[in-house]
Order: C-alpha cells, then structure tokens, then sequence
C-alpha cells in the first residue's frame, strides 16, 4: 500500500515537472517542449483519464502526421483506435 502511494506521488510530481519543462520549452529554442509534455502525459495517462485522453488524441494525431510522410492514410488503418476502418469493423 504505502509503496503504491509512493509511486503514485512520484508519477504525478514527474508528470506535472515533464509538462511544465514542457511548456518553457515551448517558448525556448533549444529545447523540444512537445517531447516533454508527452513524457508527462504518460506518466499521468496511468492515474488520470483526462491526461489518459489527451496522451490518445497526441498518439493519434502522430500516427495520421506519420501516415500522411509515409503516404499511408492513418484513416483506413483498422490498427489505429478511432480510424474509419476500425470504427467500421466494430459496427459489422
């Protein structure tokens, strides 16, 4: 129990910092802020459904920006949650 506690504590004090270096780094040059800011998300993905949400939404929209470099559409990707394929798999 206290050892669940403690790992619960310490994933939301890192999560919080990896999203606020994340956010300076935003506006600083020399460091990628998005790269922290999805270290922090899933770190909180595990403890909070909104940042389990918002971690989803980033996955998805990397995986579409890959589909468009690669010329593969994410959207009829049945491997890709929320893709018209896969929506369309469920329904039948």
């Amino acid at each position: 129990m206290l050892k669940a506690t403690a790992r619960k504590i310490f994933d939301w004090a890192a999560g919080l910092t990896l999203i606020g270096v994340g956010i300076v780094g935003g506006f600083i040059p020399i460091l990628q802020g998005w790269i922290f800011i999805l270290a922090g998300l899933a770190l909180l993905s595990r403890h909070s459904r909104l940042a389990q949400r918002m971690y989803e939404k980033v996955k998805a929209v990397g995986r579409n920006a890959k589909g468009r470099m690669t010329g593969r559409s994410a959207r009829a990707n049945p491997d890709i949650p929320g893709s018209e394929k896969a929506r369309s798999d469920k329904q039948s």
